[in-house]
């Protein structure tokens, strides 16, 4: 009876594996929307890709697993057999490649033919929301092709390619942020004058005092650290542009005109729209291949200039893995998790995210036959969200992560090494200014358009 029980018990797992998303995780969101759902497996699977690279970059990974023996090429042998693992490819920046390289195909592939999808009735509806199970074999296969990729001009190619889908992906990055910026000031201000609680908001003063003494506090260490007198040229000008625009954004939110055309608009969105934006110059300046000014962590905290060579040491050798990768894995987690969450209520960003406007049904859950939640099925008709910007969103990510882990450093196959280089630090500047028009343009566009929807 008990192997009985196990049985239908298995078979009821696997039926879920190859089901809908809802069966996969009724047990986990019982109240969440059957779109939500797919969209956090998804991500879950960019999850899972980004773990994997992590470990491979880790340093001291290829050390330890050349000390088992009988693995890597170059090692310890057992019985004579040869060692059949290039631990060069599975670990290091190649790793990192090969594995994103999958992930964005696997992205790209489901973009592609989700394009068009507008019916929960089209059957690659049924694709988009199922079979997971071989999904995930799929993603599976995609991978262990990709570490058969011979090196040649792969990485300096997907270098190029990476450096553009990041780009794309900041730019997607700050829209999403812009919005949860709109959407926190918004309930705040709902929530204070509401419930007559003014704790509110003294909430949303402190938080936009607190962006902006981090902001400043970054601008001065900037100036400090990135430049010198007579050198860090750039430096100088892409801190002051920055600082300039921050200031041209504040300013322009509190206009009277503006208040009056975008009741929302506040020094909450500037501050932490400022704050982002320092955090992007900070992350071009840390691609400068000019050392003098680009002085690294460690030497930051030790009191060591970039000019001095430590002991031991080889001044070739860069570092992967430092504070601003670490900054912007949290930020793309967060956003990652906030687009797949989110159900905005400003038309505008829906129409560029191409999903389905907050306020929507879902909230409560379904309770089935063996009386149990079931997540709500939001897509009954139509669609809640464009399937195919969802992945292409995903597939930018991707891009986005091997850029990350790998610090945005290009790659020498003719030397087997990596360099900073200054297309890296064009793209990121760009992007915050780009990022920065973007939002002025939120400010100006009501009073470009009165007679348009802006809400």
């Amino acid at each position: 009876m008990g192997a009985c029980m196990a049985l239908c018990s298995m078979a009821s797992c696997a039926s879920c594996l190859c089901g809908s998303a809802p069966c996969l995780l009724c047990g986990c969101c019982p109240s969440s929307k059957s779109s939500t759902i797919t969209r956090l497996i998804y991500s879950f699977f960019l999850l899972l890709g980004t773990i994997v690279s992590v470990i491979m970059i880790l340093p001291g990974m290829e050390d330890q697993l050349r000390k088992i023996p009988g693995f890597c090429v170059g090692g310890d042998s057992i019985l004579g057999l040869d060692n059949l693992v290039d631990c060069d490819v599975i670990l290091g920046y190649k790793s990192v490649y090969r594995m994103c390289f999958a992930m964005t195909c696997f992205f790209f592939f489901f973009s592609a033919i989700m394009i068009q999808v507008r019916s929960s009735k089209d059957c690659r509806a049924a694709v988009q929301n199922g079979f997971w199970f071989f999904k995930f074999l799929m993603l599976i296969g995609i991978t262990v092709g990709a570490f058969f990729i011979p090196d040649g001009m792969f990485h300096t190619v997907w270098f190029y390619f990476g450096a553009v889908g990041s780009f794309i992906f900041i730019i997607i990055q700050l829209i999403l942020l812009i919005d949860f910026a709109y959407s926190w000031n918004k309930v705040w201000v709902e929530n204070a004058e509401d419930g007559q609680n003014k704790g509110w908001f003294a909430g949303l003063l402190f938080f936009t005092v607190l962006h902006y003494a981090l902001a400043f506090t970054a601008l001065v260490l900037f100036y400090v650290y990135y430049t010198k007198p007579d050198d860090c040229t750039e430096h100088k000008v892409f801190i002051s542009l920055n600082l300039i625009f921050c200031i041209i954004i504040s300013v322009v939110s509190v206009l009277p005109k503006v208040q009056e055309a975008q009741p929302l608009s506040g020094l909450l969105q500037s501050s932490l729209i400022s704050l982002y934006t320092m955090y992007v110059t900070w992350s071009a300046m840390t691609n400068n291949p000019n050392r003098n000014c680009n002085p690294s962590l460690l030497s930051l905290v030790s009191n060591v200039t970039s000019a001095q060579a430590v002991p031991g040491t080889n001044p070739e050798t860069l570092q992967l893995w430092d504070a601003q990768s670490v900054v912007g894995l949290v930020i793309f987690l967060f956003c990652t998790l906030y687009a797949s969450i989110r159900s905005s209520s400003n038309t505008q960003v829906n129409k560029l995210m191409q999903t389905e406007e907050g306020g929507g049904s879902g909230g409560e859950g379904v309770v089935g036959e063996d009386g149990l939640l079931r997540a709500v099925d939001n897509e009954e008709e139509a669609v809640s969200y464009s399937y195919s910007f969802f992945h292409f969103h995903l597939c930018l990510a991707s891009l986005y992560i091997m850029m990350t882990l790998t610090n945005w450093y290009q790659p020498d196959t003719s030397v087997q090494k990596m360099s900073n280089s200054m297309p890296a630090v064009w793209v990121k500047i760009a992007s915050s200014w780009l990022g920065l028009a973007l939002y002025l343009w939120t400010l100006l566009a009501p009073l470009v358009f009165p007679d348009r929807e802006f809400n």
